[in-house]
């Protein structure tokens, strides 16, 4: 049974109360934890007013990860004290306090009626919709408004789009090389890649092979007592939420994500690129940073990690490929799907090139699924909130792709689903790298990637060991004991024939088809059927 959660008013602190003399309400979000944002260091301390607001609508539309919500929850409370302890005024509305609203809107109108403040003030939203929610609540205050650009990442919206303006095809390589030379990383005197080469991706593919990996045990951190009551708040107000909070161990304040930092550094860097695709049954941390969440709530920066893994590969601590291949994910992919989000618009999320129109599985929420790479993958995100990148890109992402499910529905589970969930980078990873959803209109070739990441069962099997014991074999695409991924990515391949004809990517993998006969190929389509009924035998609305 749940502890009971005595429920209180708003917190008012240091002054913060109602009267009208308050400056300007500075409204700062849950990912937006950074003790030396920009936003903050203008503050009038006597007069303006932090506004920190837990609401129940962000964990309940779409669904969110019990760790989820417990790590933004608790990161925010965590936040708020330190600054407390540097001398702001905060309001600070709990989940559990009487008069919260539970919205974000709601509650900055009640803390203008109540506080009576001169102007409103806030770090750029990392979301489309948080944007127009809050402009649009501005501009009926009628109060002043301060909008200050995110300065945590390298590259700036109007940075992006001037790289992009003129670019039949954006990119992420040609935008990760520009943004090399740029920042002066892994490049030398003349502008040349650091050992002669842009990318060790080819040596960074390797299995672990029979004898599995030998990845060191990742130290997490216990849950402290604010992260403890958080955790009594969830399971009371958000009984709802998917996923379990036993095993949650994920770094809430600054000190705990630098020390996550270096423990990566120093213990799982070095072999992080070689392996960085290997999958593995029971070990789903493996050589992985697990960074990505404290990035994108702020509480590590861009050019530290980079920064300090450049230190390990200058120490000798860390080979150039481990090294490069982490700097790529976070000079290059990271800020170049957040470029993407805003260049394309509110819309993009919305984009379905391909036609997809299936309901996310119930097995993406429970983890019961014979195929045994469904159930790892999303047993682990249902233990921990997170799976890393190619059990994100293909495996749950591959299954999507192939089985044909609403591009808007499977970005949402994983916005919800994942700790590291946040708009700007769920939105291009899901609808354009891993469903090629995001065609322009007029268009064939997607905005993110040149051609589909689809993928048969033969490369799970390469790359995992999850196919060991699996009912099904991913060396067959018809009959009962053919893998579901198998069938799936023929059978995607003919419903979307006419569409990648002339992808000089997908050129060779579409010339074998003529090599089926029509009797297996009808075969594939009716067992295709039999696994998602009513989609993968769907013919595609832009085939």
């Amino acid at each position: 049974m749940a502890k009971k959660v005595t429920r209180k008013k708003t917190v008012r602190r240091r002054g913060a109360k109602a009267g009208g003399d308050v400056g300007t309400l500075v409204v700062v979000l849950g990912d937006q934890l950074d003790l030396d944002a920009t936003l903050l260091r203008d503050l009038d301390r006597e007069k303006d007013v932090v506004l920190m607001a837990e609401v129940c609508a962000e964990s309940t539309d779409p669904p969110s990860h019990r760790q989820r919500t417990i790590l933004f929850l608790s990161a925010m409370r965590h936040f708020a004290g330190a600054l407390e302890g540097r001398g702001f005024r905060v309001r600070y509305v709990s989940l559990e306090d009487a008069d919260n609203t539970q919205t974000l809107d709601g509650e900055v109108q009640r803390a203008v009626e109540e506080l009576r403040p001169q102007a409103l003030a806030w770090t750029e939203p990392g979301d489309w919709r948080v944007r127009e929610r809050l402009e649009a609540y501005a501009r009926a205050s009628g109060l002043a408004t301060r909008v200050v650009p995110d300065a945590h990442f390298l590259t700036s919206t109007e940075d992006f789009e001037a790289w992009a303006d003129g670019r039949r095809r954006l990119r992420m390589e040609d935008f990760y090389r520009w943004q090399r030379r740029r920042l002066g990383i892994l490049v030398d005197e003349s502008g040349q890649p650091e050992g002669g080469r842009w990318n060790y991706d080819s040596e960074n593919r390797r299995s672990f092979g029979k004898k599995g990996p030998n990845a060191p045990p990742v130290r997490g951190f216990a849950p402290d007592a604010t992260t403890r009551a958080v955790q009594a708040v969830v399971a009371q107000t958000l009984p709802q939420l998917p996923g379990r909070d036993e095993d949650f161990a994920w770094p809430v304040n600054r000190t705990q994500a630098r020390r996550a930092l270096r423990a990566f550094v120093e213990e799982r860097l070095a072999a992080f690129g070689p392996y960085q695709d290997a999958m593995w049954v029971g070990e789903p941390l493996l050589h992985h940073s697990l960074l990505s969440a404290a990035l994108n709530l702020k509480l590590l920066r861009p050019q530290e990690c980079v920064e300090a893994a450049l230190a390990a590969w200058r120490e000798g601590k860390a080979p150039l490929e481990s090294v490069e291949g982490f700097v790529r994910q976070i000079i290059g992919w990271r800020e170049f799907v957040r470029g993407i989000y805003w260049l394309e618009g509110p819309q993009y999320r919305e984009r379905n090139a391909l036609g997809a129109s299936a309901p996310v599985p119930d097995a993406f929420w429970t983890g019961h699924s014979e195929m045994r790479c469904i159930s790892t993958a999303v047993g682990e995100v249902l233990d921990r909130g997170y799976g890393h990148h190619i059990q994100r890109l293909m495996v749950t992402g591959n299954f999507a792709l192939l089985a044909g499910l609403a591009p808007a529905a499977v970005a949402d589970w994983y916005l919800g689903m994942f700790v590291d969930g946040v708009d700007w980078v769920t939105t291009p990873n899901v609808v354009g790298m891993a469903l090629h959803a995001d065609a322009r209109p007029g268009s064939t070739e997607g905005v993110v990637g040149s051609k589909p990441y689809a993928a048969s069962g033969r490369y799970i099997s390469r790359m995992s060991n999850y196919c060991t014991g699996c009912s099904f074999d991913p060396a067959q695409r018809t009959g009962s004991a053919a893998c579901p991924f198998t069938t799936l990515y023929w059978d995607f391949l003919f419903r979307h024939r006419k569409r990648f004809a002339g992808n000089p990517r997908m050129s060779l993998v579409m010339k074998n088809l003529d090599r089926i006969p029509a009797q297996e190929a009808a075969e594939i389509r009716k067992r295709a059927r039999e696994i998602a009924p009513g989609v993968a035998g769907k013919k595609a609305a832009h085939s």
